[in-house]
């Protein structure tokens, strides 16, 4: 049983409410379900309402924070745990390899690194987890249609859309992960001809 949840999201505090609202739902929700939250490690933006809602909920909070962040002040002191590492590339690691899924709220250049880390690992057939993008008051849908682009200029194959799924709700994010099952891999790479 699934029991350890990564959130990527935002760290920035200069969000509407409605973004840290659901974070805060997220937060609280995964808790109460018995879900652990391992994340970046972060006190500041969605990051932050996620992580206090965690654990005001009694849920155990693991963070995976770079030590330049943490000098800065910007940890989450109250987690449960605090993986301090030296570079980004640890702290995706260590947060891919504690995870037995992975959740994308809205953010900006990291979150969608992070995200499009384990989607591009999916698709290659070397991470069999669940992801969800939270698509909070639509704001993946340009994503969603950059992939449609993809599939159809046949950058990306048609059968990765069921590498992930799409939620608008906290109640959604956890039915698919609840309900999640492994979809069999098409290879990454097409066909090529010779001349």
């Amino acid at each position: 049983m699934m029991k350890s949840l990564c959130v990527y999201c935002a760290s920035s505090d200069r969000l509407d409410q409605k973004f840290h609202a659901a974070g805060a739902q997220l937060g609280e929700q995964l808790a109460r379900r018995g879900w652990t939250l391992v994340y970046g490690g972060g006190r500041t933006g969605l990051m932050g309402s996620v992580a206090r809602a965690a654990k005001a909920a009694g849920g155990r909070v693991v963070g995976v924070i770079p030590g330049f962040m943490k000098e800065r002040e910007l940890a989450f002191a109250e987690a449960d745990e605090l993986i301090t590492v030296i570079t980004m590339r640890e702290r995706k690691m260590f947060m891919e390899t504690r995870a037995d899924a992975f959740v994308a709220l809205p953010g900006g250049w990291g979150t969608l690194e992070e995200i499009m880390e384990i989607l591009t690992l999916k698709q290659i057939n070397s991470l069999h987890k669940p992801a969800v993008l939270f698509n909070v008051d639509g704001y993946y849908d340009p994503l969603l249609a950059q992939f449609e682009r993809m599939y159809a200029e046949k950058f990306s194959k048609e059968s990765n859309r069921h590498l992930f799924t799409v939620a608008r709700s906290v109640d959604e994010v956890f039915t698919q992960l609840e309900h999640w099952q492994p979809v069999p891999v098409e290879s990454k790479w097409f066909e090529t001809h010779r001349s």
